[in-house]
């Protein structure tokens, strides 16, 4: 299809252990679950959590979820996290247990939520309300795409705010908001430094990791179809996502 690239499967989760010790950051959706059309509509199996905590305990607990949902969502489906996670795009960060990693992220302006509020249910978003940010999805009406990067460029222009974007979502966050940053961040402390990093992601944010990953001597996997990239390696979807994991 126009834009998609073709990159070859990693070697295999087992391989690249026995290399030495690894660390997997892992984004959410599109990568462990399928996109919906609205943040809430996804399909989350129920054996999900679970799973990844045992990954992380057979990983010496090197495994984070680097999504840009908000932690507290992503315990909303995943029930409690007993694995390292940092939330809207990497600016929230928390380990295993729970304790906070680097200086707590600030909210977004009360003026700024109420605005993307109030546009959000008259333009015909879906607005995503997070702790850290807030995001308008338009994957029901892609036409809509224009009239909200207009109106989130010029919110962010205003309180000095920045804007990620994905597949059919605009978001806002506070400057500093990256997976990259989180990888680093991961990456310093034990039990992740030393080890190779391996971020595995499918959108545009996830190159922010994939980067981050290639700077400290590991790579990054893209899940679908999607160019250009700077992943060295490529799985079909989630449900390949799953099997490569041993989910």
């Amino acid at each position: 299809m126009p834009g998609s690239i073709a990159l070859e499967p990693p070697p295999s989760l087992q391989q690249l252990c026995a290399e030495g010790p690894l660390s997997l950051f892992l984004d959410f959706d599109g990568t462990l679950v399928e996109i919906a059309a609205t943040p809430g509509g996804i399909l989350v199996p129920a054996t999900l959590g679970t799973g990844l905590f045992e990954l992380a305990s057979r990983l010496g607990d090197r495994l984070a979820l680097v999504s840009g949902r908000a932690i507290p969502d992503l315990e909303h489906h995943l029930g409690s996290l007993r694995v390292a996670r940092a939330g809207s795009h990497g600016i929230a960060r928390e380990l295993a247990d729970g304790s906070a990693l680097g200086t707590l992220a600030e909210s977004l302006p009360l003026e700024v939520a109420d605005s993307l509020r109030a546009f959000a249910q008259a333009s015909g978003f879906a607005l995503e309300e997070k702790e850290h940010g807030a995001a308008l999805h338009y994957r029901a009406n892609p036409d809509l795409e224009p009239q909200g990067l207009s109106f989130a460029e010029a919110i962010a222009r205003e309180h000095g705010l920045e804007i990620k974007r994905g597949k059919c979502v605009i978001e806002l966050v506070r400057p500093g908001a990256s997976k990259a940053g989180a990888v680093r961040a991961f990456m310093d402390v034990p039990p992740f430094a030393g080890s190779r990093p391996v971020f595995i992601g499918d959108d545009i944010t996830d190159e922010d990791g994939f980067a981050a990953a290639t700077e400290l001597g590991g790579f990054g996997i893209l899940v679908g179809d999607r160019s250009p990239s700077t992943a060295r390696y490529q799985l079909a979807d989630p449900a390949a996502v799953h099997v490569w994991l041993g989910l």
